[in-house]
């Protein structure tokens, strides 16, 4: 299992020092840390002293110094880094980074980088207590909020300017929780199997063409990476796809829905969640062509027949197994999600307005509603698909210690 990773930004305050212990305190969770320091932090603390801890160079700058290595690595670090990251810290964080945060100000490397990442974000404020009192203060930790971004209130107490109140930066315990809850970093899959299916599937036509859809395997891929760090035995069958397996999970290639169909039917006994996220072809071609297609200046006709309904043919014979499907709807999604919940005798389903704007496929952000057999329907805003992954796998749990209450076992 490969470690998860926090950017850690330190701003300039005199709580910057206390970053130092932060680090320590996440290293004990098994937590991989990068640290970017604003020109600020580096007023209070060195650099060293957090590439000391943390084992990793330390980002300071968004351009390579001046008379340095100039080059497009280090012009680009920022998306890198975003791209590579679990989640970005921020601590302490003052009241100028806050409202950077909040106006979208980008003119050093941790502004850059909070624009450039998709990741879940933490803050903890720390500043002299009437600046955490000002309305614009206010004001912009309630606009970060309704992003999504994670506020750590600041404690009371004796304040390094003297005075007295809000502002302290909350302790490490603090912190660490509100990381741990953010990342959901917990192992209550564990003795889980749960089997996902994702990505497309094609269906050939000749030795050249073939029938797929959009699907890009990114959200079926970041349930199983999430059922995998969350302790679960995972198991992902994959149409074809780009991305590379999540770390601690196996994977079984498959190209057509027969072949997803066997895949699955041989690996289904085994599991005891399944999440049918795959876009499976409705239809193949009734025969495929040995030899390729010719054009002809006359209109084509192609005969189709249906492919196996791998969700409705594996939810017949479920047992006490918690069955998850997924549609992908262009309209009337709660009907039509709800219909589906019924038709295959699933457990849940995940249901998007694909055409929506950031929802749908190739998207790193979703839009969803969870649909539960006990009558809960539970919408989610925009977010990305792993935070999207976490919601449905705690759903999962919920739905499934429902339906398996001895209430409900006694009914």
């Amino acid at each position: 299992m490969t470690q998860l990773r926090i950017t850690l930004g330190v701003t300039g305050g005199v709580a910057a020092y206390k970053a130092a212990e932060l680090v320590r305190r996440l290293q004990q969770d098994s937590f991989a840390i990068q640290v970017v320091m604003t020109r600020g932090a580096r007023e209070f603390i060195t650099p060293l002293t957090f590439a000391a801890l943390s084992g990793q160079k330390v980002i300071t700058d968004l351009f390579a110094e001046s008379g340095g290595d100039a080059n497009l690595e280090s012009a680009i670090e920022h998306i890198a880094v975003a791209q590579r990251t679990d989640l970005l810290l921020v601590a302490p964080a003052t009241a100028d980074i806050l409202a950077k945060f909040a106006r979208g100000i980008a003119d050093d490397f941790l502004t850059t980088l909070y624009l450039a990442s998709t990741a879940p974000v933490v803050v903890a404020p720390a500043m002299n207590v009437n600046m955490w009192k000002h309305a614009a203060t206010q004001e912009n930790i309630e606009m970060l909020r309704a992003r999504g971004v994670k506020i750590v209130d600041p404690d009371e107490g004796y304040l390094a300017c003297g005075m007295t109140g809000a502002g302290r930066l909350a302790s490490q315990e603090q912190i660490v929780a509100a990381v741990r809850e953010t990342l959901h970093f917990k192992r209550d899959l564990e003795g889980l199997t749960v089997l996902i299916t994702a990505g497309p599937t094609c269906e050939d036509l000749d030795p050249v063409r073939f029938l797929t859809n959009r699907s890009s395997g990114k959200m079926g891929y970041a349930v199983a990476e999430a059922a995998a760090r969350r302790g679960a035995r995972v198991i992902l069958v994959s149409g074809p796809t780009s991305l590379d397996a999540p770390a601690g999970v196996h994977r079984i290639d498959v190209r057509t829905a027969d072949e997803m169909h066997r895949a699955v039917a041989e690996k289904f006994p085994e599991c005891s969640i399944a999440i049918f996220a795959a876009a499976v072809a409705d239809y193949r071609p009734v025969a495929k062509s040995e030899q390729k297609i010719k054009r002809d200046k006359e209109p084509a006709t192609l005969s189709l027949q249906p492919t196996t309904d791998i969700l409705a043919s594996m939810a017949k014979n479920k047992g006490d197994r918690l069955i998850v499907g997924f549609a992908a709807e262009t309209q009337g999604v709660a009907e039509n999600a709800r219909k589906k919940l019924v038709a295959k005798n699933a457990d849940m389903i995940v249901a998007n307005d694909v055409t929506a704007e950031g929802a749908g496929f190739d998207h790193d952000t979703n839009i969803v509603t969870l649909f539960a057999r006990d009558g809960r329907d539970l919408p989610l805003p925009r977010m990305s698909k792993s935070e999207v992954a976490q919601r449905i796998l705690d759903e999962v749990l919920r739905l499934r210690a429902v339906l398996h209450s001895p209430q409900r076992s006694a009914t």
